[in-house]
Formats: C-alpha cells, structure tokens, sequence
C-alpha cells in the first residue's frame, strides 16, 4: 500500500505538470490511454483476457462514467492547488465511502460513526480556509466533487467483486475512461508538446504499478490493517511541492488534515472491530 500511494502521488505530480499546459478532460484522456498498453499486457500476462467481456456491464459503463468526472475534476483542482491541500481535501472520500454503505450496500453504521463522518466534513472546512473571501474556492469544490465520484466508484467497485474479476475491473475503467474522455476532449485537443513525452511515460508508468500494488494489497491484506496507509499520501504532496513548486502547507491545511484523518482511521478501526465481531 505505501508503494501504491507513492506510484499515485508521482503520478498526480505528472498530471499536475501536464494540466499547467493542456485542458482537464484532456489530462484524463490522457491518464488512461498511457497506462493501458501496460494494464492489458499485465492481463495477458495473467491469462484473464478469455472472460473479459463476461461482465456486469451497467455497473463498468456507471464507474467509467463516475472515473471520468472524477479525474477531469481533480487534474482541474491540480492546476490551482498544491498537491498537500488538494490531498487533504480527498481524504474524505473514506468517510464518503462508509456514509454510502448504508444507503446501498446495507451495511450498519452507529451513532459514533456518523460523529466521526462530520467531524471529518469539518475538517474539510477547515482546509477549505474559514476565513472570507478564500472559503470554499472553486478549485476545492472540485476535489470534494472528485472525492465523492471516489467514494461512489469505490462502492461499486465492491459490488463487482462479487462477481468480476480484480483484472477486469481495472481493465474495464481504463478503457471506458479513455473511450468516453477522448470524444470528449477532441474539440479542444491541444497538440503533445516533444518536453512532456518523458512526463507522459512517467504517467504511464506510475499509473499502471499504483493500481497493480493497489491491487495486490487489499488481496493480501485486510482493509482495515491497509487502508490507513492511503494517508502516507499527505507526506509525499508537501515533499513534492516543496521540492517541484517550493510550497509549504499552511496551518489551516495541517489542522485540518489531522481532522480528517483523525475521523478516517477512527471509522476503519471501527469497522474492522464490527467486522471482528460479526465473523468471529
């Protein structure tokens, strides 16, 4: 899980560097066509490709959907936002995540869960400067969009791992995300300039070894032992930015970071001892 964010946060780092020069949508177009080759070379590798059109194919179509908008959105917020606060902002989606479960999944979440969802929504607030005319800029409701098509993605990708294969959901959001951002951004395609080739094969790269590790964790390992390791992200975004971009993250974004995760590794810690407790 540490290699997994690590891989994202330099691959966030790319298309932050691309979406200073080319439009959101086409970043995201961008994101999935560079590490397909890599993703359906690795499948072929695993000898998954035979039942790749045996799928639940309302749900791929709502998560390539639901990727889209979230990576358009977040390369949007990248172009304004250092990657720190941009983190804190989406780590929410955690909460999100655990808010959604009872609405579609059913699950049980107890009072002092629902406390700890709005305390994490506070510390969103926070980070979102509550102090006048910078409270709640454009660019942060765009990571609280991104996160929360996150979170919506995120539940339904559990429930096609009831039934489809971790290669064929992995495989399935890069194409649909590519097939439906492409048409999308072709009207205001900016040509590749010949200096960001090297930066598009460190997307492709990064971007392709983050889903596999990402992959690879959560089969191995339980997600309430890995998930928290997600906000080792918060490190590698105020390294980067004061390496790349020499900024710091401000008071407000530090405390409310801490808030978020706070709530967040309260609410996986609180579910795996429900999960303990139910199958014993």
């Amino acid at each position: 899980m540490l290699a997994a964010v690590a891989m994202f946060a330099f691959m966030d780092t790319t298309m932050k560097l691309l979406a200073a020069h080319y439009p959101a949508m086409q970043v995201t177009a961008l994101r999935c066509l560079c590490s397909l080759p890599l993703v359906c070379a690795y499948i072929a590798w695993r000898g998954k490709f035979g039942q790749v059109f045996k799928v639940r194919w309302p749900l791929h179509l709502l998560r390539g959907a639901l990727g889209i908008a979230m990576l358009t959105l977040f390369a949007y917020a990248l172009k304004s936002l250092p990657l720190a606060e941009t983190y804190s902002i989406f780590f929410i989606a955690p909460a999100l995540i655990t808010a959604l479960s009872v609405f579609v999944l059913k699950e049980k979440v107890d009072t002092a869960q629902w406390l700890a969802i709005a305390v994490g929504l506070g510390g969103v607030l926070v980070v979102l400067r509550p102090e006048g005319s910078n409270f709640i800029s454009v660019a942060g409701l765009a990571v609280l969009g991104s996160a929360a098509c996150y979170a919506i993605s995120a539940v339904v990708s559990r429930i096609l791992s009831r039934s489809d294969a971790p290669e064929h959901i992995m495989f399935w959001v890069l194409v649909l995300m590519g097939a439906g951002a492409l048409p999308l951004s072709y009207q205001g395609w900016v040509p590749l300039r010949m200096e960001d080739w090297p930066v598009l094969l460190a997307l492709a790269v990064s971007g392709f070894l983050g889903q596999l590790a990402l992959t690879v964790a959560f089969s191995r390992g339980k997600a309430s032992i890995v998930a928290p390791f997600e906000y080792s992200a918060l490190a590698w975004g105020v390294g980067i930015d004061w390496v790349l971009w020499s900024t710091l993250p401000d008071a407000y974004t530090l405390l409310g970071a801490a808030i978020i995760i706070g709530s967040g590794l309260y609410l996986v810690r609180r579910e795996a001892v429900h999960t303990e407790a139910e199958h014993p």
